[in-house]
């Protein structure tokens, strides 16, 4: 329930629960509805912040993976890339205080974009995959890989596959009530760790799936093993 990226062409995204006036309820419905601390900390604990990191956060939001990130190793490096000039100058308020490198970029996500002095070896992104269009999600994942150092992971904190009546009957009377079903589905389907495979990524993995009022969140993860072949 956070943000488009922008189709081919003209820029295009929601604000955090797809409409402006609700952002600054963004938090609080994120924290009361989707067991945001246990996600969270299982999202943390696969990304294994080291203080030499350089991490890229794909529609970063209010700034809560930041200060999350910030809180497991204080000396990573971190850009955080969001259109929402609204959600950023939360995101830069919330993480003010912070002796950090935490940086907040009002922008659509682009591998042309120099984020730091060299390519980041990881990149996250959470609450933003199912809110795009197949397109969009392949695009993203797709310069994800491009843009990321052979030896480099990506790391996807989403709503995924599912599986069960309940989550699917969850998920349709809130996510896909706020958000629409056309763009929302794919998810729902299992669509991410296939387009990670057909990106290039290896050893994509599911290593959990947290159950929530909201349908079931899955952290995602693939390693860039090789260079994509020239022209694919």
């Amino acid at each position: 329930m956070n943000h488009k990226q922008p189709r081919r062409g003209k820029p295009n995204y929601k604000p955090p629960l797809s409409y402006k006036v609700l952002t600054p309820l963004y938090d609080l419905v994120i924290a009361a509805l989707t067991r945001e601390r246990v996600w969270r900390k299982a999202f943390i604990h696969e990304i294994s912040p080291q203080t030499s990191d350089h991490i890229l956060d794909i529609g970063s939001g209010t700034g809560s993976l930041a200060l999350a990130l910030h809180k497991a190793a204080p000396g990573i490096r971190y850009v955080g890339v969001d259109p929402d000039e609204d959600a950023v100058r939360r995101a830069r308020k919330k993480t003010a205080k912070l002796k950090s490198s935490i940086r907040f970029e009002v922008a659509f996500f682009s591998a042309s974009q120099a984020y730091f002095d060299e390519p980041p070896r990881k990149i996250v992104t959470s609450l933003v995959l199912h809110q795009v269009p197949v397109t969009e999600k392949q695009r993203i994942i797709q310069e994800v890989f491009q843009l990321l150092p052979v030896g480099g992971a990506i790391y996807i904190a989403d709503y995924g596959r599912q599986s069960s009546w309940l989550m699917r009957l969850l998920f349709r009377l809130t996510v896909q009530l706020l958000d629409g079903v056309e763009d929302t589905q794919p998810n729902a389907d299992g669509i991410i760790p296939v387009l990670l495979e057909q990106s290039g990524f290896r050893h994509v993995g599911e290593p959990d799936r947290i159950a929530s009022a909201t349908g079931v969140i899955s952290i995602y993860a693939g390693e860039k093993l090789e260079q994509a072949e020239e022209g694919s």
